[in-house]
């Protein structure tokens, strides 16, 4: 059960033994930022955009890149039209006068296109390249110093959720009001995702080794409307932003990614595991890009089992590594509406002693649509009971909202720590008890050879939809913020530290203070 915050609740009605209810109406909307009141879109940007998303829209073509299995590598994929070149040609001079073919892998994709995938090898550090996919534009891709670099950490893009009329049958998708909805929405989104890339790679230096994402690249499930060339759109407007021709993205399969095969016809990711596997995107993968090991949990598989032993074998291949990250999509200490469901607080409870038993440094995680960072924490344990019906009557009433149509920031607490319910009493017995105050180990902000793993969400790169904070910050989170613009983070790496800032991007001011892991060892 994964809650949607924009599924109006059943009326609901709780009798106190002092006190009476109101019938119960809703959470309160989700917010959501439009592309064209933002300062970005002023003097005749977004009429721009406008323009080439007439183009763009019917792309699907486009070229995603992904880091490769280490700093010498480099994937892609893209598709074509049958029939049409699917060569790939890559060297150092920009009109590839030098030009060296690539091997091209291609399979069959959506009706009349194919996908096509290429690894490049013995790339050089610090090095210019350029290439050209199919009859497409050369562009330009430059490799990075694998000793000390930066990357960029987003959540949850998730193109086309600013969608109001988001399909869940597959008569949904045969509305005319839908396809204009979703066409807008998608322009806007995308909109949106390409101003905050090119603000983050501005802000790390015009120099980020590659991007991470958190998961949910696209809105539209492809079993809900049975469909799977829906959310090709999305993607088309995911794949738009100019900077990620000479961008690796390096993503995490998300809810909204995980039942729809184009989700692996898009993106070639390197050491690709059938661990972890939900039988239609793909399992776990890694890379490894310097001193840093990179694990991609692909959770919407929950064989905890598997996932634990694609990590135990992939850090044994990679024991000289210092650092250990790992990036799934379900926010397991975050701090938003989803944080608390007892879906999400069971995995964490599954998966906190493998990342600790693996010293594991950092989990980065999405999900939520809202940021929040925890303190350094160890030894999380389930100590409650509860299940998802349960916790979903409750949390509706906790959170509702009435007929109030407001934005708001932080859900209502409308259950009080006085409450007499039984239910309502289980329920604050089970918030209390995936608090994990005992887990916390440190409070600092910057820890050298620290115990403990730092776990951050990342808020909505895109400004698709955003989730209120709980209404009880929990005792784990260190940091939380939801003002219902898009966010990213800087992340950067060398051989002593792992330092990390957030922004938000109406201002490109930090939301959080900075955060620094130090290893000596």
């Amino acid at each position: 059960m994964i809650r949607k915050k924009s599924i109006m609740a059943a009326a609901l009605a709780a009798v106190l033994a002092c006190q009476t209810f109101p019938a119960f109406g809703g959470a309160a909307p989700d917010g959501k930022t439009l592309a064209q009141d933002t300062e970005a879109a002023q003097g005749g940007a977004y009429d721009a955009w406008k323009e080439r998303w007439k183009e763009l829209s019917g792309d699907w073509t486009q070229v995603s890149i992904t880091p490769g299995a280490d700093e010498t590598q480099m994937n892609f994929a893209w598709y074509s039209r049958k029939g049409e070149d699917a060569g790939f040609r890559y060297g150092k001079q920009a009109d590839l006068s030098d030009g060296t073919d690539a091997e091209v892998k291609s399979t069959d994709a959506q009706e009349g296109y194919q996908s096509n995938k290429v690894t490049l090898t013995g790339l050089e550090p610090g090095s210019v390249y350029y290439y050209q996919a199919g009859g497409k534009a050369v562009s330009r891709l430059e490799t990075r110093d694998p000793d000390s670099f930066s990357f960029i950490f987003v959540g949850d893009p998730q193109i086309g959720s600013s969608n109001e009329e988001k399909a869940k049958k597959p008569e949904d998708i045969l509305k005319d009001t839908f396809k204009t909805a979703q066409y807008e929405s998608v322009m806007s989104d995308s909109f949106n995702w390409n101003h905050t890339l090119e603000l983050a790679v501005e802000k790390a230096g015009s120099d980020p080794a590659f991007v991470l994402s958190a998961g949910d690249q696209i809105q539209t499930n492809a079993k809900k409307v049975k469909d799977g060339t829906v959310s090709e759109i999305e993607y088309a407007g995911y794949l738009s932003p100019e900077v990620l021709k000479s961008l690796p993205v390096a993503t995490t399969v998300g809810n909204h990614d995980a039942d729809n095969a184009n989700y692996t016809w898009h993106f070639n990711v390197p050491n690709l595991s059938t661990l972890g596997s939900n039988g239609i995107v793909g399992g776990d993968y890694s890379f490894r890009y310097g001193d840093a090991l990179f694990m991609m949990l692909n959770t919407q598989d929950t064989n905890v089992a598997e996932h634990r032993q694609f990590m135990e074998e992939t850090i044994k291949a990679n024991a000289d590594c210092k650092w250990r990250i790992v990036t799934l999509h379900q926010d397991i200490y975050g701090s938003a509406e989803h944080s608390n469901e007892p879906e999400i607080t069971n995995l964490r409870y599954e998966l906190v002693p493998i990342f600790e038993e693996n010293d594991v440094d950092v989990v980065l995680t999405g999900h939520d649509h809202a940021y929040s960072r925890t303190y350094l924490l160890e030894g999380g344990k389930k100590s409650f009971e509860y299940d998802d019906d349960s916790f979903e009557a409750q949390l509706e009433k906790d959170i509702d909202n009435g007929d109030s149509k407001e934005i708001l920031f932080t859900a209502p607490l409308n259950i009080k720590k006085n409450t007499v319910d039984p239910d309502e009493i289980t329920y604050l017995q089970y918030l209390a008890a995936v608090m994990d105050t005992d887990a916390i180990v440190s409070k600092k902000r910057e820890s050298v050879d620290p115990e403990g793993i730092l776990y951050m969400t990342a808020g909505s790169s895109s400004g698709s939809k955003y989730y209120d904070l709980t209404p009880r910050k929990q005792t784990y989170i260190a940091s939380r913020w939801q003002e219902d613009v898009p966010t990213y983070s800087v992340v950067d790496i060398d051989s002593e530290s792992f330092t990390i800032n957030t922004y938000r991007t109406d201002t490109n001011e930090k939301i959080d203070e900075q955060v620094r892991i130090v290893k000596t060892k």
